[in-house]
C-alpha cells in the first residue's frame, strides 16, 4: 500500500503543502514521475537512500537540536503515516491531545482547566530528554504488537539506524515519523495508568503530563508506580522538575500556566513571543519577507497569546510596537 502511486502523490501534496516556492519542492516537481516511481521501486526492493538530515539549533524556549529530513524523505514519511496514522491512532487514549486529528495544545489546555476545577490536587511530569531517550527495540516491539507486515517492520527499522543519539536510541525531532511515534511510545503509560491504574482524571500532550487526584498521598504513590514503569517499561526517565500541588496554585503546561478558572502566559513564553516578533518584524522591514509571508508567521504567534488571559500583555504590544491583534 505505501508504494503505491496514489498513496506517494498525495504524500508529496502534504509534504510540500506551503512550500511550493522552495527550490527542493520545485526541484522535485520538475522530475516528478521520475521521482514517484524512483521511490516506489526503492519501496517495494526495500532499499532505500535515506538518513539525509540538515541539523540547525532553535531556542524555544530552550535550546534544541532540529533534524530535518530532505524533500524526498519528507514524502516517504508521509506515505508512511498515510497508511499507519489509523493504526498508531486506534491505540491511543481519548486523552492523548499531541499529533492527532481533532485533538492539539488548545483542547489538552481545556481539558487540564477542567480537570483542575474537579480535582484538588495535580501531579505534573515530563520526560528527561524525552527524543533522545526512546529506544529504538523497545520501540520495534511495540510496532510489532501493531504492524505485522516484515517490509514495514524493516522500513521502521531502517529509519531508526540513520540516527541516534547514544548506540540503539533517540529520534530526531523534527520529522513527522518522529512525532508520530514519539507520542506512540508513551502510549503504553497512558493505558497503564488509565487502564491497569484505574486514574481517571490524565492528560499527555508529547512527554508533558498531569495526573489528577483528590488526595496528595494517592499521587505520591502513582508518581512511585509512574517512575518504576517509565524505567523499567520504557528506559525513561522523568525530569527533576515534577510538581505536585494544590489546583488552586496553578501548574505550567505547554507554555501557560494553568489555574482552575483563568491561563496565564508564562515569563518564558512572554519572552519567546517577544523575541520572535521582533524577528519577525524585522524580516519584513527588510524585505525579506512579503505580508503575506509576515502575517503566516504572526498569526500561529498571536493565537497562542489569545488561549491565555493575556489581554494585558497583547495591549502593552500594541503600545510597544504599534501591532494590532
Amino acid at each position: 500500500m505505501i508504494p503505491e502511486r496514489e498513496n506517494l502523490c498525495l504524500a508529496f501534496w502534504k509534504a510540500a503543502t506551503g512550500r511550493h516556492d522552495r527550490d527542493n519542492v520545485i526541484e522535485f516537481k520538475r522530475n516528478f514521475e521520475n521521482n514517484i516511481q524512483t521511490m516506489a521501486e526503492q519501496l517495494l526492493k526495500n532499499k532505500l537512500d535515506i538518513g539525509h538530515y540538515r541539523f540547525f539549533s532553535v531556542r524555544d524556549p530552550k535550546p534544541r537540536s532540529i533534524c530535518a529530513a530532505a524533500f524526498p524523505e519528507r514524502v516517504l514519511h508521509h506515505a508512511i503515516m498515510n497508511i499507519c496514522e489509523p493504526v498508531l491512532e486506534s491505540y491511543a487514549i481519548h486523552d492523548s491531545y499531541a499529533c492527532r486529528k481533532n485533538k492539539g495544545s488548545l483542547k489538552a489546555l481545556e481539558k487540564a482547566q477542567k480537570y483542575s476545577r474537579r480535582y484538588e490536587w495535580f501531579l505534573k511530569m515530563d520526560i528527561r530528554k524525552y527524543f533522545d531517550s526512546i529506544d529504538h527495540s523497545i520501540m520495534m516491539t511495540m510496532l510489532s504488537r501493531r504492524f505485522k507486515e516484515k517490509k514495514l517492520l524493516n522500513l521502521f527499522q531502517q529509519l531508526f539506524n540513520t540516527y541516534h543519539t547514544e548506540k540503539g536510541k533517540g529520534m530526531p525531532i523534527g520529522n513527522l515519523i518522529s512525532q508520530h511515534l514519539a507520542n506512540f511510545y508513551l502510549g503504553s503509560l497512558d493505558h497503564y495508568l488509565k487502564d491497569k491504574r484505574g486514574n481517571k482524571a490524565y492528560l499527555r500532550y508529547m512527554d508533558d503530563f498531569v495526573l489528577f487526584g483528590h488526595e496528595k498521598e494517592y499521587l505520591k504513590k502513582e508518581l512511585a508506580e509512574i517512575q518504576v514503569f517509565l524505567k523499567q517499561g520504557l528506559a525513561l526517565k522523568l525530569k527533576d522538575n515534577t510538581q505536585l500541588n494544590r489546583s488552586y496554585k496553578g501548574f505550567p503546561f505547554l507554555g501557560y500556566r494553568i489555574f482552575p478558572h483563568k491561563r496565564l502566559l508564562l515569563p518564558a513564553s512572554k519572552k519567546r513571543f517577544l523575541r520572535k516578533f521582533i524577528k519577525y518584524e524585522k524580516n519584513y522591514i527588510k524585505g525579506c519577507w512579503t505580508q503575506q509571508e509576515l502575517i503566516r508567521h504572526m498569526e500561529p504567534l498571536i493565537e497562542f497569546t489569545r488561549a491565555a488571559d493575556a489581554s494585558g500583555f497583547r495591549h502593552s504590544v500594541i503600545q510597544r510596537f504599534g501591532a494590532p491583534f
